[in-house]
């Protein structure tokens, strides 16, 4: 069993990749951080424990992280159309929680918890980079010792707020490129692979005939997403992305998907600011930190993705 911390900006997939790792038998949720990105942190700590209290696990403790980027006095989220004022599509939560934020900050609690657990723990980032960075300059004696499953940007595919710039990768640049210029243990889950794993409606038709309060929610917020990602470009018809649950499932099982070696950078200035691109100053170098997914098992992982939601939500009810 993996332990796992998820570093959430707790939108509609967020709460996907949180009923995912809620729902796997084969891991251990220590702990979820509130970053910011589709909702301010206030919103998505918030979301985060109304969410666990639907799911009756109250005893998983939420902490907040840093609420703006690099340079930054505020955050104002840009991506409110695709998950709604509330981050869960305007649908709300069926439970509300009795319990607030921990006191202790989201950055000292990733930190205690590598020491204390190394390699047995994964930390899985669906937002900003700005938190994790923040570990680093604090506690570079864990910087070889953490293991980051990231959902963030792309290296074969155009971004999805620009050609260059992917949404969680351009939220704070400068923190990304210090996050990927560690040696650092890092998978890139980006948009070269979240863009293959989909979600339908007639996948969330199932979870509403559970008849299950939790399921009904799921399947409002998530018919919620399709509706708003299909008036995209070039979108498909009647299906969304799994962007954060296909991050969250490659952190408990890496043969979802195939990576390439690389050292990244992302870019801080300029026309193509927020990009993920090979780090030219270490192309040389033996050792590459990040492995970037560029292939995926989308059959195997949307069967277990749905199979682990309606356990759950049947369970839970």
């Amino acid at each position: 069993m993996k332990k796992v911390i998820l570093d959430l900006d707790t939108g509609i997939d967020d709460t996907l990749a949180l009923s995912y790792i809620l729902g796997s038998p084969d891991a251990e949720l220590i702990g979820i951080t509130g970053t910011y990105g589709n909702v301010v942190v206030e919103q998505g700590v918030s979301n985060d424990l109304n969410l666990l209290a639907m799911y009756h696990r109250e005893d998983i403790p939420v902490f907040s992280g840093v609420p703006y980027p690099t340079g930054a006095t505020s955050f104002q989220p840009e991506w409110f159309v695709y998950h709604g004022e509330n981050g869960t599509g305007n649908i709300t939560i069926p439970a509300t929680a009795t319990r607030k934020a921990e006191e202790k900050s989201a950055v000292d609690f990733i930190i205690e918890s590598v020491r204390e657990y190394g390699d047995d723990l994964v930390v899985v980032p669906t937002g900003a980079s700005t938190t994790i960075a923040a570990v680093f300059e604090k506690a570079p004696d864990i910087i070889d010792k953490i293991h980051i499953v990231l959902m963030g940007g792309s290296l074969t595919q155009p971004g999805n707020c620009n050609p260059f710039q992917e949404a969680n990768m351009g939220q704070d640049p400068i923190a990304s490129n210090k996050m990927f210029a560690t040696d650092a243990d890092i998978t890139m889950v980006g948009l070269d692979v979240t863009t293959q794993a989909l979600m339908s409606r007639e996948d969330t038709q199932k979870l509403r005939d559970t008849g299950t309060t939790s399921g009904k929610f799921l399947a409002d917020m998530t018919d919620y997403y399709i509706g708003v990602s299909e008036k995209d470009e070039g979108a498909l018809p009647n299906v969304c992305n799994l962007h954060d649950p296909l991050a969250a499932a490659v952190a408990l099982d890496p043969t979802l998907v195939k990576t390439f070696p690389i050292n990244i950078k992302v870019e801080t200035e300029g026309v193509s600011v927020g990009r993920t691109i090979g780090d030219p100053s270490r192309l040389l170098s033996p050792v590459k930190n990040t492995k970037v997914a560029l292939e995926v098992d989308t059959k195997r992982f949307t069967e277990r993705f749905m199979e682990r939601l309606l356990s759950l939500v049947t369970t839970i009810g």
